[in-house]
């Protein structure tokens, strides 16, 4: 019997403040929809991260919650050590911040050390991120699909070299008013919008499970229909 695909959902009380947690049900969903069994896992600080997880899931947090995030998963060593394997990141907001070599808190702007494994840097932005969010994503097949989400994040992010934008900006800020948004490095992902985004991108989605099971996904036929259509009403709205 195939073991289920693991989707683990790391630090739910710290890093899930605005409800992306969503993102690892869409994930599980969309290969129960296929036939394949999947399983989220939910590890929180002080359990052990296990490390022959699919993907990884990580979601918006505060100050404090994205240090000790990040204190407790260098302790703990396994997510390194499942990205090293070739497991899938989908990190969001302060997950995308703290998978970065550095970010900063506090009225002060304190530099911490972030996990290293995308090249960006996260330092406070002039005016705060908050609204609907529109950005065009290449996927790898050439072909331009939009992504639709809501940001809210006073950190901007800037790419270093080893790190290629997610996609580009039609409507928002972004990264950091630079017109990209997100970072891609190998199998890491991190992006700004929440809603959760994979229910509304469930292009992204797929792409992070075929990522994942290294072979693209048949499509949905009909659910896949219904998606495209909430899609193109919410794009029309942004647009507006």
């Amino acid at each position: 019997m195939t073991a289920p695909v693991k989707i683990v959902l790391v630090y739910q009380s710290l890093l899930g403040i605005y409800g992306d947690q969503g993102n690892s049900l869409v994930l599980a969903q969309r290969l129960r929809w296929r036939g394949i069994d999947a399983e989220v896992m939910v590890v929180e600080p002080g359990d052990p991260l296990p490390a022959d997880g699919a993907i990884y899931c990580m979601g918006g947090g505060e100050d404090n919650a994205q240090t000790t995030a990040v204190r407790e998963l260098t302790k703990d060593g396994s997510l390194f050590a499942a990205v090293d394997a070739g497991a899938v990141v989908f990190a969001v907001c302060a997950g995308y911040q703290i998978c970065g070599q550095t970010f900063t808190i506090g009225e002060t702007d304190e530099v911490r050390e972030g996990l290293g494994l995308l090249d960006v840097t996260t330092t406070r932005g002039a005016t705060r991120a908050v609204g609907e969010i529109l950005t065009r994503w290449t996927r790898p097949d050439g072909s331009e699909y939009l992504l639709s989400g809501f940001e809210n994040h006073g950190g901007y992010t800037h790419l270093g070299p080893d790190a290629t934008p997610l996609a580009r900006v039609e409507r928002g800020i972004g990264n950091a008013g630079d017109g990209t948004e997100g970072a891609v490095q190998g199998r890491v992902i991190g992006t700004y919008p929440h809603g959760p985004v994979l229910a509304r991108n469930p292009a992204l989605a797929d792409h992070l499970l075929g990522l994942a099971l290294d072979r693209e996904l048949e499509p949905l036929g009909r659910v896949q229909s219904v998606h495209e259509g909430l899609r193109r009403e919410r794009i029309a709205f942004v647009r507006r």
